[in-house]
């Protein structure tokens, strides 16, 4: 196995670790800084609320959201992780320092499990 082939499987086992946080996660990816997705897992049984021509968008957009957000850092602190809360689904964004990661989830969830698993991710991405 090459490096590439051992960084992509710690990268899916991540991906798989968050998705399993939680039976109402459904998506997750890492996406590098310029918007691309590196790895990204619809969970089993979920149906995508967007196309992937639109995820891929969703994404490209993440990443400059951060640039804009990061532009305050010095006045207002880091980010600690976005929030954001739709009809249809819950969408977490945290920015380690290599990658942003999107999650999105179902919006049922309490607001007390959601920052449960915003905790989680972050500590199974502080490495990242």
């Amino acid at each position: 196995m090459n490096m590439n082939d051992s960084i992509e499987s710690e990268l899916i086992g991540i991906v798989e670790d968050i998705l399993n946080l939680d039976p109402l996660m459904r998506f997750t990816a890492i996406i590098d800084l310029n918007g691309n997705i590196i790895e990204g897992i619809m969970k089993e049984g979920k149906t995508s609320l967007e196309s992937q021509k639109e995820q891929e968008k969703f994404c490209k957009e993440a990443s400059e959201r951060r640039q804009i957000r990061e532009s305050y850092n010095n006045s207002l602190g880091k980010i600690r992780y976005v929030h954001l809360e739709r009809e249809n689904v819950t969408q977490i964004t945290i920015y380690p320092k290599t990658c942003t990661i999107l999650v999105t989830m179902e919006p049922e969830l309490s607001i007390d499990k959601k920052l449960g698993i915003i905790t989680k991710i972050k500590k199974i991405t502080s490495n990242l």
